[in-house]
């Protein structure tokens, strides 16, 4: 059977979560499986790398110790570290990370690479707290595998790679009951959900989503606050909408991407695949692929332009991609991955950054990285980070 196609940023970054110690046993599996792909795309060595059998010895050993035995399968174990050592030369020369800023009146751009710091702050993971309709409150991540609860005419299961998921349950009194249940990410924080009709939402941190438990009547609603990722079942029968900060998103079955957090001064709507129709106060705009739809606060027209998808979804994928953004709008990212106070200290320089960063790397590795465009400045206090000249 053919596997599902991976690039090599989405490798990359499953290899991070796993070194953090924040994957599950298929995702482990997964990494496995896919190391003959990657063992063809090595880089050559250079000399700047450093001794390459000095630097296998270190990763193996960094994976080593990192990787939780908790979360490693039985019997699978001797395996990994087999697929673990093929493919430390080809992680040492393609898990660095990198970052440019842009000066804002010439254009120019100065880049910077990572060095390595010792550890401060360490990355989100998966977490979240179910309600469930009788206000009972679950933490997903000390809650175990199997069925969760029945509510109402469905059966709500945690998975054995910590996703969570909702199906029929034949023998509800009432099949047609409407009763609703909310999934909330803290910062720090992602998860993933299947709904009743199969549609997966992928939960950025600080978000919120309430949904039926089941789907019954002509339209699939649910509500969402924060960012979360939809890749919506199709029922041309049955209209799916999210309802965000008083606007509409609907759709018959597509892949989006809304971004709607409270301290942000827009609503996002990004799509990928199919289309969607916005509303608000009677205005309304079509999306087509590779299209975001902005709504400012306090405003009713939609602005639509067209964007790199990659770039906005790619905190689903393990990374972020700045693009072109001010170290406000870049903090704001950072404070909700890695739960952190933000303040800020002087004047500083309206530069903006783009590059990549891996999300699984603790927060050190980033701002050292930042901090080597020589335009901005980090003091780290317990879990304080201000910013500086």
């Amino acid at each position: 059977m053919k596997r599902p196609s991976m690039t090599k940023e989405q490798f990359i970054a499953l290899f991070e979560k796993c070194a953090s110690g924040h994957c599950s046993p298929n995702e482990l599996a997964q990494l496995e499986n896919y190391q003959d792909d990657f063992e063809l795309t090595v880089k050559p060595w250079s000399a700047g790398m450093g001794e390459t059998e000095e630097v296998r010895l270190q990763l193996l050993e960094k994976i080593r110790s990192e990787i939780s035995a908790e979360r490693i399968q039985r019997g699978s174990k001797s395996r990994y570290w087999l697929a673990a050592a093929s493919i430390l030369i080809f992680l040492a020369a393609s898990t660095s990370f990198w970052l440019y800023v842009i000066d804002n009146k010439t254009g120019q751009h100065q880049i910077a690479q990572s060095k390595s710091t010792q550890n401060s702050i360490p990355p989100g993971r998966n977490r979240a707290i179910l309600t469930l309709a009788n206000g009972k409150k679950l933490d997903l991540d000390d809650t175990q595998t199997g069925m969760i609860s029945r509510e109402g005419a469905s059966t709500v299961r945690k998975t054995a790679d910590g996703k969570l998921t909702y199906g029929n349950s034949m023998d509800a009194p009432d099949q047609n009951a409407v009763i609703y249940n909310s999934i909330e990410t803290p910062r720090g924080g992602q998860y993933q959900l299947t709904l009743a009709d199969g549609t997966v939402v992928w939960l950025n941190a600080g978000s919120t989503l309430k949904y039926p438990t089941a789907f019954s009547g002509r339209e699939r609603n649910v509500e969402l606050t924060g960012e979360a990722y939809f890749q919506v079942a199709k029922n041309k029968d049955r209209p799916f909408s999210v309802a965000v900060n008083g606007m509409k998103v609907e759709v018959l079955g597509t892949h989006f991407n809304i971004m709607a957090y409270e301290n942000e001064n827009t609503v996002q709507t990004t799509l990928l695949e199919g289309s969607v129709k916005l509303t608000k106060d009677g205005h309304s705009k079509m999306l087509l692929p590779n299209q975001q739809g902005v709504l400012s606060t306090g405003a009713s027209n939609f602005q639509v332009r067209n964007v790199n998808t990659e770039n906005v979804v790619a905190w689903k994928n393990g990374f972020f991609k700045f693009d072109d953004e001010n170290i406000e709008t870049i903090m704001r990212k950072v404070a909700r991955w890695y739960d952190v106070e933000i303040v800020y200290k002087g004047n500083l320089k309206r530069q903006n950054f783009g590059g990549t960063v891996p999300m699984f790397k603790d927060i050190s590795q980033l701002l050292t990285t930042l901090e080597l465009t020589g335009t901005v400045h980090f003091k780290i206090d317990g879990r304080r980070i201000t910013v500086m000249p």
